[in-house]
């Protein structure tokens, strides 16, 4: 079955990018941490999910229940390979994820053409393979692998 993922994102249009990757990462032993939502109950049916709290944006005490999920998910599960298409849930993830060994994977979303995402921003340090639907993304992330839309 080879590497073990953490596919990572918020409920909505995040995770629905994240989830057309399914002839990818459906090849691999998988967990899930999203928000606990109609499109992700639906979606995810089967997967074994983590629910993070929500709502993330400038919420602090919500960071550090996320980064508590972050550090119960990364010490059980293991993960070789952290994904995430955003938002800010991924955050704790890559950070700690570093730590804990992991390579990271960030797909920055596609309805951000001419700005960076909060969540991109944060997490380009960390991150082993950031990749673009856009190649107006480049300017902002210029380590970044263009690869087109997944939409």
């Amino acid at each position: 079955m080879g590497k073990k993922l953490c596919l990572v994102s918020s409920a909505g249009g995040h995770l629905f990018q994240l989830y057309l990757l399914k002839p990818w990462w459906e090849k691999y032993s998988r967990v899930w941490v999203t928000f606990k939502k109609a499109d992700a109950l639906s979606m995810l049916e089967g997967e074994k999910i983590y629910w993070a709290y929500y709502p993330t944006t400038r919420n602090l005490w919500n960071l550090l229940r996320n980064t508590i999920l972050a550090i119960k998910v990364l010490f059980k599960e293991k993960p070789e390979v952290i994904v995430s298409t955003g938002a800010g849930v991924a955050v704790p993830f890559f950070w700690l994820g570093k730590l804990f060994g992991a390579k990271t994977v960030y797909l920055e979303v596609y309805d951000r053409i001419f700005s960076p995402s909060l969540t991109g921003k944060l997490v380009y340090p960390v991150t082993d393979l950031f990749v673009l639907q856009w190649e107006e993304q480049k300017r902002f992330y210029p380590k970044g692998i263009y690869i087109g839309g997944l939409l």
